[in-house]
């Protein structure tokens, strides 16, 4: 496990190092694990050459919005393909499962046919639209799990003391499964704000571009890369995930029993 935390953790230090050293420090042929002359010069840069505020906007915009209605819409769906079995809810499964062997390359024409006949290309809102679609397969999937592991006999108990289907949902069912709905959430945020081919080829306007894309514009048209401006700016791409996984994951234990309490 140690082992495996240092080979995931090594580029993320790296990248860090790299993006508060100095031009001398990048061009070296022996270069340090850590910058010598600490500077903020890379940072400067990465805002002066690219809008890096309003490509954060963007995906903030698209990645929490995606999330929500993931979530939204796989909690019931979830529920009811685990209480209310069928040979469609069985069949639904397969194809959630199957679904999510579907490589970009093949859906993306397509995908932009339909949203070009909608006049969703180069939108935030079709943007927003593909990844909810994209999440879904996956949330259902995870959902399921947590629904089936929430005991009926909590649900007759609610009954028994007078509690409506809803009520029953929103005080037992719903706190038992915050775990997985904080799972849930950070998963399809991460995957909305990480997310790079969709976004490259649905976006064209480049105030609508978002962070992962705009990345790619520290790169020169043969590949050279401006290290210094691209670690600082890849750094801030990497925070609003860091910043989201600290505030919900004490949540992923919180909730476990409270729905039986509160029951």
């Amino acid at each position: 496990m140690i082992c495996y935390l240092v080979f995931l953790a090594f580029p993320l230090f790296w990248l860090i190092s790299t993006a508060f050293k100095a031009p001398q420090e990048l061009g070296s042929v022996d270069p340090s694990w850590l910058p010598q002359h600490p500077s903020l010069d890379n940072f400067r840069d990465a805002f002066d050459q690219q809008p890096l505020l309003r490509s954060a906007l963007n995906s903030l915009i698209v990645a929490v919005t995606a999330a929500a209605i993931s979530v939204l819409i796989a909690v019931p769906a979830a529920y009811a393909m685990v209480r209310y079995r069928s040979p469609v809810s069985k069949a639904a499964t397969g194809w959630i499962l199957v679904s999510q062997m579907f490589p970009f390359v093949l859906v993306i024409i397509p995908l932009f046919l339909v949203l070009k006949n909608l006049e969703l290309i180069n939108s935030l809102f079709g943007l927003i639209l593909v990844y909810v679609v994209w999440n879904l397969p996956f949330a259902l999937w995870m959902l399921q799990g947590y629904v089936r592991a929430v005991p009926r006999s909590l649900e007759e108990a609610a009954a028994i003391d007078g509690c409506s289907r809803f009520r029953t949902l929103v005080s037992v069912v719903f706190p038992l499964l915050t775990p997985g709905l904080v799972a849930t959430v950070m998963f399809s945020f991460v995957t909305a704000w990480n997310e790079f081919f969709f976004a490259l080829v649905l976006l064209k306007s480049p105030e609508k571009q978002t962070m992962s894309v705009i990345l790619t514009h520290f790169l020169g048209a043969e590949g050279a890369a401006d290290l210094g401006p691209l670690a600082a700016a890849a750094v801030l791409a990497t925070l609003p995930s860091l910043v989201f996984f600290a505030l919900l994951q004490r949540r992923l234990v919180s909730g476990m029993v409270s729905g039986a309490v509160k029951g």
